[in-house]
Parts: structure tokens; C-alpha cells; sequence
């Protein structure tokens, strides 16, 4: 049997975290929660996640800025931007991570964009 892929939640809202935690666990996966980058920061030093969704903004440092020191420290570990806005589509800094999805309280999109980057 294969080893439960371990996903790294990060998102400045207690309750996104506490709904992501519920169903990406119900689909299998080991979830870890960060309250803000440098929280995520230190868990991934901790131990590598298999994938990241980051919530776009997040407080102290936004997403982008998270997402660029992670590419700064070499890390390849595929990450899932989440937004409310649509428009953060249009910064280019997004296209460094693996897919992007809009943020809502129905998690299938999130859920179907994690099996595939994984199963790849």
C-alpha cells in the first residue's frame, strides 16, 4: 500500500483551514495546516509536503512573496494557488506555481486539481 501523501494547507482563516483539513482528509491525504508563510516555512523544513495550496493572501507575506522564496530555497514542491479573485490570474508570478483554482466552500475543483498534479 502507498504512503499517504501529505498536503501543507496554508491560509490566514482558521475556519478555510478547518474546511480544507475535512476534505482533503476525507479524500486520503495527510493534512498539515500553516496559519502564514513563515509558519509553512518552518513546517516544510520540518518535513517536505508532496503539495502546497497557499491561499493567495495571506497576512505578513503574501502568497506571491512565499511563493518566490520557496522557488528562492529550490524547493520543488507543486503548489495550488487559491483565490477569491479571479484577476490574480493576470500576474505573471503565478504561472511558477502548478495550477491555480478559485476559492470556494465546495472543494472539487481543489480536490480533482490535487489528484491530477499528484497522479502525474
Amino acid at each position: 500500500m502507498a504512503a499517504k501523501k501529505n498536503i501543507l494547507v496554508v491560509d490566514d482563516a482558521e475556519d478555510a483551514r478547518a474546511l480544507y483539513k475535512k476534505g482533503l482528509a476525507d479524500e486520503g491525504y495527510d493534512v498539515t495546516l500553516a496559519c502564514d508563510a513563515e509558519e509553512a516555512l518552518a513546517k516544510i523544513n520540518q518535513q517536505t509536503p508532496d503539495l502546497i495550496t497557499l491561499d493567495r493572501k495571506i497576512s505578513e507575506m503574501d502568497g506571491m512573496d512565499f511563493l518566490d522564496k520557496l522557488a528562492a530555497e529550490n524547493r520543488d514542491i507543486p503548489v495550488v494557488i487559491r483565490s477569491t479573485y479571479g484577476s490574480c490570474k493576470q500576474d505573471f508570478r503565478i504561472w511558477a506555481s502548478s495550477a491555480y483554482v478559485v476559492k470556494s466552500a465546495d472543494l472539487g475543483e481543489l480536490k480533482l486539481t490535487i489528484k491530477e498534479i499528484l497522479e502525474f
